[in-house]
C-alpha cells in the first residue's frame, strides 16, 4: 500500500513547488519589466505630443500646450491635416522623398546582392583584398565626400536632381550592404549550390533561384535600414538639393522661415513619421529573422 500511494503524495508537492518557482521567477522579473514599460512610455511621449499638437489649432497649442487635450478632447481637429494635403510644397516634397528613398533602397540592394554573391561563392583574383577594401570604406565619413561630389555633379550637370541624391545614397550604402549580405550568403550550405551546378544551372540562375530566396531575411533587414537612413536624411539633401527638396528639407524650410507655423510643421512631420513606421512594421518579421540569422548554427 505504501508503494502504491507514494506517487499520489509526491505529485501535489511537486505541483506546489512548480507554481512557487514560477511565481518567484515572475516576481524577480517584475521590476525589470516595469522599468522597461516606463522607459517605453517615456520614449513615446514626444511622438504622442507631436500627434496631439498636429490635431490642435495653433492658438490652442500656444495658450496651454498639447496636454490640454486630456481635459478638453473636443479641441481636436483635422483641419491641420487638410491644410497639409492641400499644400503643394509639402506634397511635392513627400513624393520626391518616396522616389529618393525607394530608388536609394532598390539600387544598392541589387548591386550589393550580386557583389556579395561574388565575394561569397565565386573564385577570382584579389577577391579577399577587394572585400577588405569594401570593409575599409565603412569607416569613411560621409562629410568627406560632400564637396568633391558636389563638384562632380556640377560638372556632369546632374546637380539638384533626384538621380544625384539616389546615386550618392547608393554609393555610401553599398559598403555596408555588401558586408552584410556577403556574411549572410556565406552561411548558405555549399551543397545546395553544388547540387544546382550539377543540374546544369548557371551562376545567374543559382543567384536568382537559390541565393535570393534564402537571403530574403537579410535583404529585408537591409532594405529597412537603407530606407530609414535615406528617408530621414537632411544633410545630403541640403547639400545637393535646391529645387529638389525631400520632406525633411521642406519641413526645415518651413521652420526656418515661419517659426510659428506649427499647424503646418506638426502634421507634416507626423505624416513623414508614419511612412517609415509602416515600412518597418510591414517587414518586421523578415527584419527579426535577418537579425537572428547566423546566431545559431
Amino acid at each position: 500500500m505504501t508503494t502504491v500511494d507514494a506517487p499520489a503524495t509526491v505529485a501535489p508537492a511537486t505541483a506546489r513547488r512548480g507554481t512557487a518557482e514560477r511565481l518567484v521567477a515572475l516576481l524577480a522579473k517584475l521590476p525589470l519589466q516595469l522599468f522597461l514599460i516606463v522607459v517605453g512610455l517615456l520614449w513615446l511621449v514626444p511622438t504622442l505630443g507631436l500627434l496631439l499638437t498636429s490635431l490642435l489649432a495653433p492658438e490652442d497649442f500656444q495658450e496651454r500646450g498639447w496636454w490640454q487635450v486630456v481635459s478638453e478632447p473636443s479641441k481636436l481637429t483635422f483641419e491641420n491635416y487638410e491644410a497639409v494635403f492641400e499644400n503643394d510644397t509639402i506634397m511635392s516634397a513627400l513624393w520626391t522623398t518616396v522616389l529618393i528613398a525607394v530608388g536609394s533602397t532598390i539600387l544598392p540592394i541589387a548591386v550589393a546582392a550580386l557583389a556579395a554573391y561574388a565575394f561569397a561563392w565565386l573564385e577570382f583574383p584579389g577577391r579577399d583584398w577587394l572585400f577588405l577594401l569594401v570593409i575599409a570604406l565603412l569607416v569613411v565619413p560621409l562629410q568627406m565626400a560632400l564637396i568633391p561630389i558636389f563638384s562632380l555633379y556640377d560638372s556632369l550637370g546632374i546637380f539638384d536632381t533626384v538621380i544625384s541624391l539616389i546615386l550618392f545614397h547608393t554609393a555610401f550604402g553599398l559598403p555596408f550592404a555588401i558586408f552584410l549580405l556577403r556574411n549572410f550568403f556565406v552561411g548558405i550550405p555549399r551543397d545546395l549550390l553544388e547540387a544546382a551546378r550539377i543540374d546544369g544551372a548557371s551562376e545567374l540562375k543559382i543567384f536568382v533561384r537559390v541565393i535570393l530566396p534564402l537571403g530574403l531575411p537579410a535583404i529585408a533587414s537591409l532594405a529597412i535600414f537603407q530606407f530609414l537612413w535615406t528617408w530621414n536624411d537632411l544633410l545630403v539633401a541640403l547639400t545637393f538639393g535646391r529645387e529638389t527638396q525631400p520632406i525633411t528639407v521642406a519641413i526645415f524650410s518651413q521652420l526656418r522661415q515661419f517659426g510659428a507655423n506649427i499647424e503646418l510643421i506638426a502634421p507634416a512631420t507626423f505624416v513623414s513619421l508614419l511612412i517609415p513606421l509602416a515600412v518597418f512594421f510591414a517587414f518586421q518579421r523578415y527584419f527579426v529573422q535577418g537579425l537572428l540569422a547566423g546566431s545559431v548554427k
